[in-house]
């Protein structure tokens, strides 16, 4: 507990049980009360509110949240989310004329326009105002919008600057239903769209984002939302409570397909919707398309890898710039993600389309900041953005080669060797003894879990392997054993750890270092060990 800042019972209390009464008031945030003006204004005189939302899991939830919740207050709110490859990142020419073209006077953005300064200005001239609500950095000026939601806001004093694009988003909507006093609470249904938001972009699990999480996900089971449901239901998870894990690996994933290989709209209309068979209809497209980008990632990321030890030298270069003229630009997130933890350091994959520009998604480790990276190299970038630790860009072939010398002349001055060693941080030292059903009920409490929350990973020293351990998975990479110490025995998992076999098979004493876990398998629950690194004794 104390590892995660809580010491006292006071905290323990909130750490356990937190509650909605927790969130800061919204009218803390910058501009807050401007933007709540200027809504109610479109609400008033019955003028179309465009919801601009951007193509990820964090965009396109907020925009269905904002959509659902704009219209239960009266506004005719009409969602948005630009194409990937004809519009690229962020607010669009072509959003904006869209917007002109419903006689839409005010676009709201989600996860999206903090450095959107030229179309905010060609919305201004179409008198179009725009109210930004982003978490992403931003730039040296704000653009000229008529008002700039983000508690990184270097004049911005909201308490918490952890809050992901959806969050910010819902934050003006608990503000916007205060000014216009309805609603006693927040619907669950909003909570449960930001929760999946917040969970798949890996934003910290703490303060007001563990809050809403934890209601948002103790909801899902009772969400009204059809496609919400039919998703949930496709993966298993009609009437329980999903973990963070679930929400990230399987539900997220689906939603994101959408806009990797066509209309993220689409994961908006499934959100929305009030039909059940569309809602049921959209989720299974979405899973087909999920299946079918699962398979192009496969083959890009062999690809990039072969890419890596052809062209690099990673006892010298130490970070890693890819670019690839074949590769579907809704897919180098994902390659970029694996690259980095193949190889364990900064990592760049980058899209080049017919014209010759190049759309990139950049994957950071601990303690190298991304986002400073690009703009120390930015005069060979065509525009970028981001966080520390993911950021995205845009670049023109011909400067590829001078940005890549550049970007790892950078990295090599910021990091050492040893950062690219992976590092775990263990919580402490555990014996098999220890595990029973109230330490288990005990780390469940724990959740939700992400980053700055983790899951608790723990050693288990001097363990001797019981039977003969297997080799799983298609290409037999994981392992699976029995781990015994002082008479108790339970199953592990490794995985990814099959170059550790011939080891277990001699019978040598080892120390491990696992995720204790629930294994839910065909109707029954066991406990589980999740072998994150092995340690053998000599």
């Amino acid at each position: 507990m104390a590892n995660r800042g809580v010491e006292s019972l006071k905290q323990s209390q909130s750490f356990f049980s937190p509650s909605l009464s927790e969130l800061h008031d919204p009218f803390l945030m910058k501009d807050m009360d401007i933007a709540v003006e200027r809504i109610i204004q479109n609400i008033k005189n019955n003028i179309p509110i465009l919801v601009f939302g951007d193509y990820d899991v964090d965009g396109t939830t907020g925009a269905a949240m904002l959509t659902l919740a704009l219209s239960s207050v009266g506004a005719e709110a009409i969602p948005y989310i630009p194409d990937r490859e004809k519009e690229g990142y962020g607010l669009s020419e072509k959003g904006i004329k869209y917007a002109h073209s419903i006689g839409a006077t005010l676009i709201i953005t989600c996860d999206c326009g903090i450095n959107a300064h030229e179309m905010v200005e060609f919305a201004n001239s179409l008198e179009i105002n725009v109210i930004i609500t982003d978490h992403h950095v931003p730039g040296d000026t704000l653009p000229a919008a008529c008002a700039v939601l983000n508690p990184k806001r270097y004049d911005c004093t909201y308490p918490f600057k952890g809050l992901c694009g959806g969050g910010v988003a819902l934050k003006l909507m608990i503000a916007l239903m205060q000014k216009m006093d309805i609603h006693d609470q927040i619907p669950p249904d909003w909570l449960c769209l930001i929760s999946l938001g917040t969970a798949a972009d890996m934003v910290p699990m703490i303060e007001e984002n563990r809050v809403i999480v934890h209601h948002g996900l103790i909801n899902m089971p009772y969400t009204k939302q059809p496609g919400l449901k039919a998703l949930l239901t496709q993966e298993g998870f009609e009437g329980k409570v999903p973990t963070v894990g679930q929400l990230v690996f399987w539900i997220a994933p689906k939603i994101n397909a959408a806009g990797r290989l066509g209309d993220a709209g689409r994961s908006v209309e499934l959100l929305t919707t009030t039909d059940k068979s569309i809602g049921i209809q959209l989720a299974h497209e979405l899973r087909l398309e999920n299946d079918k980008r699962r398979t192009m990632q496969e083959i890009i990321v062999d690809d990039a890898i072969h890419m890596v030890n052809a062209q690099f030298d990673l006892s010298r270069d130490f970070g890693i710039v890819l670019a690839h003229r074949e590769w579907h630009q809704g897919i180098i997130g994902i390659v970029a993600s694996k690259i980095k933890e193949q190889f364990n350091r900064p990592v760049i994959v980058i899209s080049i389309g017919e014209n010759g520009i190049g759309r990139g998604s950049a994957r950071s480790i601990a303690g190298f900041d991304m986002y400073n990276a690009l703009d120390q190299s930015s005069e060979w970038l065509e525009g970028f953005g981001g966080h520390p630790m993911a950021a995205g860009l845009s670049i023109m072939e011909t400067n590829l080669e001078s940005f890549t010398k550049v970007f790892l002349d950078y990295v090599k001055s910021q990091i050492e060797e040893s950062d690219l060693n992976p590092t775990l941080v263990l919580d402490g030292n555990l014996n098999l003894s220890d595990i029973n059903g109230r330490f288990m009920a005990f780390l469940d409490k724990l959740g939700p879990h992400g980053p700055m929350n983790m899951r608790p990973k723990f050693s288990i020293k001097n363990i001797e392997v019981k039977g003969t351990p297997k080799v799983l998975g298609p290409g037999g990479d994981h392992l699976k054993f029995s781990a015994k110490q002082s008479g108790r025995t339970y199953p592990a998992i490794a995985f990814n750890m099959s170059h550790c076999y011939e080891k277990l098979i001699c019978g040598t004493p080892l120390d491990i270092a696992v995720v204790i876990e629930e294994n839910k398998w065909k109707g029954n629950t066991t406990i589980q060990l999740n072998v994150r690194d092995i340690i053998f004794h000599a």
